[in-house]
Formats: structure tokens, sequence, C-alpha cells
């Protein structure tokens, strides 16, 4: 029979590791230097006066951000607290909240102030130089409440909130993100230039509200990068939508093109650094593949005052200039000698201006194109990328 004294030893040892155990198994200090490994990718770090452990609660105090954006300039974000910490395989983190205190930024006479700052489902890899989307931070949500910009005591931008969200796809084969900016309002009436000022009010822009959204995935082996919608809707004005779909943008190249980054703003001779960044630029750019682009705008009545505004200044109306856009376009045209492209731009624009609603240029060839041959076509016979890149111009479609 075991010995009572033993017996009591072993118990408590048990009690004492059950207990201690959750707070032994967080290290504030590594989540943040596994952070800051990760981050420095991106030519950032991240420094702090103090790191509690509270359970699966990590607190750290007077955090501040250096970026080699803001070289020798610290953003300081104060105290941070993430909660649902815990280790992840391969010796990474998984947070499940990140509350960040709210910003109220002034510098001479601008302040900059967001409010409800909070990241969701943070990853942290223990390993940054891997290959795979386990080995890059990503987040699952984050967002904001309302935003502010002041300038000389006027409020001169506001947001309502933003919103992001990132998803892996099936077998962590990349990401699908989206993002929503939404609520924004710009006063432009205390513009300067009196010209700039003029111009805002005849073409009713003093105040702008509207929002933004975005759309898109990324497959990290092919580096397939589809941004299926990055648009910016402003009411009394339109919705200008980008598009585009490339390939060959794998985590080597992103890691590649940082360090480059990097190297540049760490050579003190800042025309040989720019020269250097060109030529590595030249390189990578080697390895993308074009598949689609486009840039559509669809009109909410800024078409008819732009076109009344400039006619003005030119002593006719609105419809006159129109008709002369008409006449001209084709000429202008004419000496890209590209007469395919010169038909349907002339057609498009006609149409458009006749009836503004929409205008689309997209550029989607029948097989993806590598960067190298349109940087070749451009240089050695440029009248021929609009059908390397399978131009097309339409109009309210």
């Amino acid at each position: 029979m075991m010995p009572t004294r033993n017996l009591r030893l072993m118990l408590a040892s048990a009690a004492f590791i059950g207990l201690s155990g959750p707070a032994l198994a967080l290290d504030g200090a590594d989540l943040v230097t596994k952070l800051n490994a990760s981050y420095a990718l991106n030519g950032g770090n991240v420094t702090y006066e103090n790191v509690s452990v509270d359970g699966t609660t990590v607190t750290l105090t007077g955090v501040s951000v250096k970026s080699t954006a803001a070289p020798g300039k610290d953003f300081k974000i104060g105290d941070v607290t993430l909660e649902g910490v815990e280790e992840t395989d391969g010796g990474g983190y998984y947070i499940e909240t990140v509350a960040l205190p709210d910003v109220d930024i002034k510098e001479d006479d601008a302040a900059i102030t967001a409010k409800d700052i909070t990241i969701g489902g943070l990853s942290i890899p223990g390993n940054p130089s891997g290959g795979t989307i386990n080995d890059i931070a990503l987040y699952e949500t984050a967002g904001t409440g309302p935003v502010t910009v002041t300038v000389k005591g006027k409020q001169v931008f506001s947001m309502e909130e933003s919103d992001a969200n990132l998803t892996k796809q099936e077998s962590d084969a990349g990401f699908d993100f989206d993002a929503t900016f939404s609520g924004i309002k710009a006063d432009l009436s205390e513009v300067e230039d009196a010209k700039a000022r003029d111009a805002i009010e005849k073409l009713g822009l003093k105040t702008l509200d509207g929002e933004m959204t975005m759309k898109g995935s990324w497959e990290i082996a092919s580096g397939n990068v589809s941004l299926e919608e990055y648009a910016f809707d402003f009411a009394n004005v339109g919705r200008l939508a980008l598009a585009f779909n490339i390939s060959g943008y794998t985590l080597d190249f992103v890691k590649a093109m940082q360090e480059a980054m990097k190297a540049q703003e760490a050579n003190p001779n800042k025309e040989e650094a720019s020269q250097a960044m060109g030529l590595a630029m030249m390189g990578l750019a080697q390895q993308l593949t074009f598949k689609s682009a486009s840039i559509r705008f669809d009109d909410a009545t800024i078409t008819k005052r732009v076109l009344d505004y400039i006619g003005s200044q030119q002593g006719v109306s609105g419809d006159q200039l129109a008709q002369s856009l008409k006449g001209m376009v084709p000429l202008m045209m004419a000496q890209l000698n590209v007469p395919e492209l010169q038909n349907q731009v002339s057609t498009a624009v006609n149409s458009y201006l006749d009836a503004p609603k929409s205008l689309t240029i997209s550029a989607e060839p029948e097989n993806p194109v590598p960067f190298p041959m349109i940087v070749g076509a451009a240089m050695g016979a440029p009248n021929t990328v609009p059908s390397v890149l399978g131009v097309k111009v339409t109009a309210n479609d």
C-alpha cells in the first residue's frame, strides 16, 4: 500500500501542475516576438512597455508601432488586450479577439479619431519564413466604428464604420477576402484654392456621401490574385469599379519584394537605392502573368454637370461640348494606329455622351499573357498592346 505521505505529495504535485499549466502555457513576450517576426516582412515592428498574462488573456501596455514607411517615427497605440489566446501547432498563436484603444491623434491643425477598433481570429505563425498559408499572420475579421478627420477645427471627413473579413479556402489553398467602408462623408467646401473651390461648387461636390467596397481572393501556390471588385460609390456622382486577375504573386514573390523594399530603405544613397529597386521590380515582374482587368464607371448625373461646367469655361453649352468631343475622339485615336480599338472607343464615347449611363474598359486576352510579353510589345510595337491584352471599350451595357 502506498504511504500516505507519498500519496499526498503526488496529489499536491498534480494539483499544482493542473492549476499552473494554463498560465505557464502562454508566454506574452514570445507571442510579441513571433508577431514581430511576421510583421517584419512588411517592414514593421511592435514594441511595448510591459506584458501580463491572466489565463488566456494577454495585456500589452504602452504599445508602439514602427514602420519603414515612416522611419524615425513611432505610432503610439496604448494598451492592447488579447483575449482567448492559445498556442497552436508549430509554436504559433491564435487570438480570438484583439481590442485596441480608441485613436485620437493631433498634429498641427489636423486631428484623427477612430473608435471601436477590433480584430478577430488573429493567427500568428510560429515560422513566418515558411511557404504555406499557415505561415502568414492572418485575421478572420477586422473593423472600426466611427472615424473622423478634422482640419482647423472643421470636420472634413467621416466614416460610420468599416468591416473586413478573411476566410481560408478549402485545404488551405488560399483565402477569400472582402471589406466595406460605409457611411463615408467628405466636406470639400473649405478647399483653399479659389479656382478649385469654384469648380467644386458648380459641380455640386461640396459634400460627398458614399461607400467603398472590396472583394477578392488569393491562391497561394499559383499566386493567383483575383480582385473581383474595388469600388467607390458616391451619391449624385457615380460608381467607379476596378477589377483585375493576375498569377505569379506567390509567397516567394511577396518576400522577395519586401526584401527589395527593405534594402532600398537601408541604402543611404537614395539614387542608387531607387535604381536598384527598379531593377529588382523588373526582375520580379518576370514572374507575373496577366489574365484580365477592367474599369467601369456608372454615372449618377456627374457627367452632365462636368460637360456643362467645362463648356461654360469655353463659352459653349454642355451639349455643344459633347458634340465637339464626338468629333475629336476619332482624330485622337487615329494617332495610335489601332483601327479596331479606334472604332470601339468612338462608338462607346458617342453612346455615352448621348445618354450617360456606363462606360467600361476591359482587357481579357484569350490566353494569360506573361508581363515580359506586355513590356516587349509596349517597347517594340505599342499599337499591338490592345490586341495582346484583348482590350474592349463599351458603353451603356
